[in-house]
This record gives structure tokens, C-alpha cells and sequence, in this order.
């Protein structure tokens, strides 16, 4: 992955981690990997419902390749619920009620970045 893959990856995770905190989310942890199987770029707990929700980041400098939330695959979800089962296993987390959302983050020039999250998608 390139430096500026991995700086606009790391600015979109801010923005996202910035909106869930102002829709009241509590930050539980950022860039979960277990084992180098994957990664969960957000777990955050859901202030109205208490779900622990597992978050997805896609971003998009431009609308080349698409809109970011189509970026996520077959495999990518497969394998975003493996690394939750294993997260909730690893910190011995039973009887809570899960949902994985996206956040997407499409990046424009000279304008504000249009993000949207889309809960209970995966």
C-alpha cells in the first residue's frame, strides 16, 4: 500500500471516528487485527440500541472505481465477520448484540468530504 494510500485510509478513519462520536458512539477500539488475518478499522458501541457495532471505512478520492460502500466484496465481508467472531472470542465478550455498519468517505477537491454511515449493512 502506498504513503498516500495510507494517509487518505487514516484521514477517512478519523472523519468516521469523528461523526460516530458526534452521533454519541463510544469509541472502543480503532485498527483491531488479529493474528495479521485482518482488520476491523472501528468497533464502537451504539449509544441508543448498546450494540457493539464493527465498522468498515471505504473511501474514494473520485468516482473512477465507483462509490466507496460498493468497494466492500464477498471475501471482505467474510472475512470482517471471521475477525469480529475472533474479537469477541479474544476478549471473552458473550451475550451482546453485534451489527456491522460502513462509513464512506468520498474525498473532493476543494470541498468538504461527503460521508455517509450505513448501519446494520453487513
Amino acid at each position: 500500500m502506498s504513503l498516500a494510500s495510507k494517509k487518505l485510509g487514516r484521514e477517512s478513519e478519523d472523519l468516521a471516528v469523528n461523526l460516530l462520536i458526534q452521533k454519541g458512539y463510544q469509541i472502543v477500539e480503532r485498527n483491531y487485527t488479529f493474528e495479521k488475518k485482518g482488520e476491523i478499522d472501528i468497533i464502537a458501541k451504539d449509544p441508543l440500541t448498546n450494540y457493539l457495532v464493527f465498522v468498515e471505512v471505504k473511501s474514494r478520492n473520485n468516482l473512477e472505481f465507483g462509490e466507496p460502500e460498493y468497494a466492500i466484496t464477498k471475501n471482505k465481508i467474510r472475512q470482517l465477520k471471521k475477525i469480529a467472531e475472533l474479537y469477541l472470542y479474544e476478549r471473552e465478550i458473550n451475550e451482546i448484540e453485534c451489527r456491522f455498519d460502513v462509513v464512506a468517505v468520498l474525498f473532493r477537491p476543494k470541498l468538504k468530504p461527503i460521508i455517509n454511515h450505513y448501519e446494520n449493512v453487513i
